[in-house]
């Protein structure tokens, strides 16, 4: 018996067509959103580009700066790529605490216009500054820490005599007698008032303080009638200039005004 094999006839189903139209029905929020996405991202693109030619920093100015120059500033906010654009500048720095900086605690960026900024620097208070191990410790009017560094200062005096065993930024310097903060912050206060740029502080083993001002020591003994010592060396101290010598202004007051100076040959 010879068996046929029979071959069932395939047929292919076709699917229907569908036009543009049909498709636009059935998928038309997803067109209508991804139009969304396209217009928001060219809205986008285009204000990136609006932003990135119209706010490039032309003019800047830097405020509340002294430990720092204006160049040194700028050099540390404009950084990176776009650390040129004044409108991601005032966003970067809006509220920012800095670290790493000595004596800055808080910088901040306004726009002034498109094309400039100001650069507003807030520093740290320092009353002035100690030796310690080949560092100069910097503390602020109640004798904390605020900063160390392995430069010296000329905005700030140099304060001598002080002793202590150890020192923790933040914290207080562990003098013995701490009232002296007091004193020193007082001094600085007058000198700044008058326009008198001290070199160095000393005090003492009794706490009676010294100013240096190049070759010229003046005794100021304790710090009664502190203010009326200070008025009285703004006027002296230009007669000195050039000279050598021991200024003695630790007995002054008001009524026995005893200024004396010894020269140094």
């Amino acid at each position: 018996m010879i068996r046929r094999r029979m071959r069932a006839k395939r047929t292919r189903a076709y699917a229907p067509r569908i036009d543009f139209g049909e498709l636009l029905r059935l998928h038309k929020s997803l067109f209508i959103i991804g139009a969304f996405v396209f217009i928001l991202f060219i809205a986008i693109l285009s204000a990136c580009i609006y932003i990135y030619r119209n706010y490039t920093v032309v003019n800047a100015y830097v405020d509340g700066n002294t430990h720092y120059t204006d160049q040194e500033i700028l050099d540390m906010v404009m950084t990176g790529r776009l650390g040129k654009n004044s409108l991601y500048l005032s966003f970067k720095y809006r509220d920012k605490d800095i670290t790493g900086i000595p004596f800055v605690e808080k910088m901040d960026v306004e726009v002034l216009s498109p094309d400039t900024i100001r650069i507003n620097v807030y520093e740290k208070a320092v009353a002035g500054y100690v030796k310690y191990l080949d560092r100069y410790i910097y503390f602020d009017r109640d004798g904390i820490v605020v900063e160390t560094s392995s430069e010296a200062s000329s905005d700030v005096p140099l304060v001598l005599g002080l002793t202590f065993d150890y020192v923790v930024i933040h914290e207080k310097l562990p003098v013995e007698n701490q009232e002296v903060f007091a004193e020193i912050l007082d001094i600085t206060q007058l000198l700044t008032k008058y326009n008198i740029g001290v070199d160095k502080i000393f005090f003492d083993s009794e706490y009676r303080m010294y100013l240096y001002f190049q070759d010229v020591e003046v005794s100021l003994g304790t710090n009664e009638n502190i203010d009326e010592k200070i008025i009285q060396l703004q006027y002296i101290l230009p007669k000195l200039e050039g000279k050598s010598g021991i200024l003695e202004m630790s007995d002054y007051n008001s009524n026995t005004q005893n200024i004396t100076f010894e020269e140094k040959k």
